[in-house]
């Protein structure tokens, strides 16, 4: 339990760091794509998680970015919805014997159809609450959701591609 407290808070800290030092600081296609990585530590907490212990874990999460990006409330407020929509969507993609105690979200545990599957919903639901509660308004509606579902997908990609690169490290360790 030790060991699963220290690996997620490492992910946590490696992710925010990342997140704030990497990420926040590319500007892709004048703004239009804008990666949110730390989304990842959100995605890939145990399945046995309490719904209660999630959302204090999101809200926490999103008050950490919130401080470094200097946007009081959006983050936060983003991965407490993505938290909650986790909590039902991995009830609704659960397989029929239910999930392993100790499992972890991740393409090696899970698959890659179903992993994609399940971060591209919650990235897209924490994409689609952040740039609408950023705009204030509804006046430049298509222009906002395409920027949201650009900045999905490359998400998405950075995601599994930091899938790839992390269980390929660990195949290497185990061997």
């Amino acid at each position: 339990m030790i060991q699963g407290i220290a690996a997620n808070l490492g992910r946590f800290v490696l992710l925010l760091l990342l997140q704030v030092l990497l990420l926040d600081q590319v500007d892709l296609a004048h703004g239009w794509m804008v990666p949110y990585l730390y989304v990842l530590f959100l995605i890939m907490l145990p399945f046995e998680l309490p719904a209660w212990a999630g959302l204090l874990i999101g809200a926490a999460t999103g008050l950490v970015m919130d401080i470094f990006a200097s946007t009081p409330g959006m983050h936060m407020s983003a991965s407490v919805v993505l938290m909650f929509v986790r909590k039902h969507l991995l009830r609704l993609m659960a397989p029929r014997d239910g999930y392993e105690f100790g499992m972890h979200p991740t393409v090696p545990s899970m698959g890659l159809a179903w992993f994609a599957t399940n971060a591209g919903v919650l990235i897209a639901v924490h994409h689609l609450w952040l740039f609408f509660v950023e705009l204030h308004r509804f006046d430049a509606f298509f222009g906002t959701l395409l920027r949201a579902v650009l900045s999905a997908a490359f998400t998405l990609g950075l995601c599994l591609l930091a899938q790839l690169l992390t269980s390929r490290t660990a195949e290497r360790k185990r061997a």
